[in-house]
C-alpha cells in the first residue's frame, strides 16, 4: 500500500535542503525510539548527513540512549520562546549526530500547543533549529494529540513502526486518516518474530514494508546506551536498520519530494 505524496531532493553530495523525518506511532511500546536512534545513526554514519535528533517524548528514551548527562528541565522552553532551540542542541559521541534532549517538562506540550493555537509552530522551530543540518529526525510521543498534529504538519516523511498484528495495522490506518496526505507515510514492520504465525501472515500481507526483527542485540541497546551499528555493525539487526534508512532516503529522493 502506498501512503501520501512526496516532494525530490538532489543526489547525495549536492546541495541539500532540510528534510524532516518523524518516527511516530499511535501506540506505545512498538520500537519507536529504537528506530529513531538507529536511523539517526545511519543518517550520520552511513550517509554522512549532518543530522539532528529532536527528542519530543517526555519519557526521554532517545536522550537516555545518546547522552550520559541529565538535561535541565527546559525542553518545553523552546516552544514558549523562553529558550532558543539552537541553544538546546548538544553534540553526541557520534560524529555528525547532534541531539535536542527531552525532559519531563514536555508533559505539558499538548496543552501548550492548544493554548498557543499556532498550527505550524513546530515547523517554524524546525526551520530555525535545523538550518545547519541535512536531516532532522523526531522521536515523537504516541497518541493522536495536538503534538502529533504539529508533527504531521512539519514532517516530510513519517516512519511508522507497526508490530505485525491486525490491531497495529488498524492504528496505522487511523494515523493515515488523521494525516490527510500532508506528508508521506513509510510503515515498518517492527519487532518481527518469524517463529510466530501471526507475524508471518502480517509480513506476507505487506511484503514491501521494511522489516526490523525482534533481536537480543537490539534489546541490548539500553545496556550499552548506543545504536546497534556502533557496536555490532555486521549483525543482521544492524543491516535491517541500514536497509530501512536506504528506504527512507529513496522516498525522500522521489520526484516531487522535499528534502
Amino acid at each position: 500500500m502506498r501512503f501520501g505524496t512526496m516532494r525530490a531532493c538532489p543526489p547525495h553530495g549536492m546541495s541539500n535542503s532540510l528534510a524532516t523525518i518523524a518516527i511516530y506511532s499511535l501506540k506505545g511500546g512498538v520500537g519507536k525510539t529504537t528506530l529513531a536512534v538507529n536511523l539517526a545513526w545511519c543518517a550520520a554514519t552511513r550517509s554522512a548527513r549532518r543530522t539532528l535528533l529532536w527528542d519530543l517524548d517526555p519519557q526521554a528514551a532517545s536522550t537516555f540512549l545518546l547522552t550520559d548527562r541529565l538535561p535541565k528541565a527546559q525542553a518545553q522552553g523552546a516552544f514558549t520562546k523562553d529558550v532558543d532551540p539552537g541553544k538546546l542542541i548538544r553534540k553526541t559521541a557520534i560524529e555528525r549526530l547532534d541531539l535536542i534532549a527531552a525532559d519531563p517538562s514536555l508533559r505539558g506540550l499538548d496543552l501548550l500547543f492548544h493554548e498557543l493555537d499556532k498550527k505550524k509552530l513546530l515547523a517554524k522551530l524546525l526551520a530555525q533549529a535545523g538550518k545547519n543540518y541535512d536531516r532532522v529526525l523526531l522521536d515523537c510521543p504516541p497518541g493522536l494529540t495536538e503534538t502529533s498534529d504539529q508533527i504531521m504538519r512539519a514532517a516530510d516523511l513519517i516512519v511508522v513502526p507497526v508490530i505485525p498484528s491486525p490491531l497495529s495495522e488498524r492504528a496505522l490506518d487511523a494515523v493515515a486518516q488523521r494525516l490527510g496526505g500532508r506528508a508521506a507515510l513509510l510503515p515498518v514492520h517492527s519487532m518481527v518474530d518469524r517463529r510466530r504465525t501471526l507475524h508471518l501472515n502480517a509480513v506476507e500481507r505487506h511484503p514491501d514494508w521494511p522489516i526490523i526483527p525482534m533481536a537480543s542485540i537490539i534489546e541490548s541497546m539500553t545496556v550499552r546506551r548506543a545504536p546497534v551499528g556502533s557496536f555490532s555493525a555486521r549483525s543482521a539487526a544492524s543491516q535491517s536498520f541500514s536497509l530501512l534508512w536506504q528506504a527512507v532516503e529513496k522516498r525522500l529522493a522521489e520526484p516531487g519530494s522535499k528534502c
